[in-house]
């Protein structure tokens, strides 16, 4: 559930940031790609630490 969360979140602020600074739709989706990767993979270590502390 933190992957998906992070995926999720990082996609919709990667594409706010894209169309606050001014981006076509192409920027929007390229942030929106590698924000959400880049939030999924943190919520993926996230995710692993805490499994493993439990």
């Amino acid at each position: 559930m933190i992957v998906l969360a992070g995926l999720f979140g990082g996609g919709g602020w990667g594409a706010y940031l894209a169309r606050k600074r001014g981006g076509t739709k192409a920027d929007m989706a390229q942030y929106a790609a590698g924000f959400g990767i880049a939030f999924a993979l943190l919520g993926l270590f996230l995710t692993i630490f805490i499994e493993r502390m439990a």
